[in-house]
């Protein structure tokens, strides 16, 4: 497996699992990536977000994000932080680096999705390709995922880093009921 759009990298259906074999570098601890990727024209939550450390180095926190786009070149720009999921585990091995989250999107559209990973003393390196992707932006030394980001020029204009969202579609009928309360009200129609 190879880092690769739609399969070990940006909106995904299903989880990767196996090792991405990307080039081990991108060191990003104490610093921060974000990959744009435009959501599948049925996409309307993310519900997990993943990253693959490739090489064990010692423990440290990590958290994940998503910015709108809003016409950005990077979302240093115009983009807003529109979700953060922070204060995540990343263990000490290499791996895929998974945090469930709850985050409504919409469909057919530019996002750029994030992950800071916090200082270890030895380089904490993202799997990347420097082909055959959307871009990605790299800023370190950041001690969080900023609002707005506050990139530069990208980093790399057709590079991928191996940093995934799974995706659900609408549940029939429109957007997936957001409490108990809306549900029934949906099943009693």
């Amino acid at each position: 497996m190879a880092v690769v759009l739609g399969t070990s990298a940006g909106f995904v259906t299903v989880a990767p699992t196996a090792d991405p074999t990307g080039t081990a570098g991108g060191n990003f601890d104490n610093g921060a990536v974000v990959q744009k990727d435009t959501s599948p024209a049925t996409a309307a939550k993310i519900i997990e977000v993943g990253w693959y450390a490739g090489l064990a180095t010692q423990a440290a926190d990590f958290e994940v994000g998503l910015y709108d786009a809003s016409g950005a070149v990077v979302p240093g720009e115009a983009g807003v932080l529109l979700f953060v999921s922070g204060a995540n585990a990343k263990g000490t091995t290499e791996g895929w680096k998974v945090v469930t989250v709850d985050w409504t999107i919409s469909a057919s559209t530019v996002y750029w999705l994030g992950v800071h990973c916090a200082d270890t003393s030895t380089a904490t390196p993202i799997d990347y390709t420097t082909t055959g992707g959307p871009g990605f932006d790299l800023v370190v030394p950041k001690t969080s995922l900023t609002d707005p980001f506050g990139g530069g020029a990208i980093f790399d204009a057709d590079g991928v880093v191996a940093l995934y969202a799974v995706w659900e579609a609408a549940a029939a009928g429109g957007q997936p009921p957001r409490s108990m309360h809306q549900f029934r009200q949906r099943r009693a129609a």
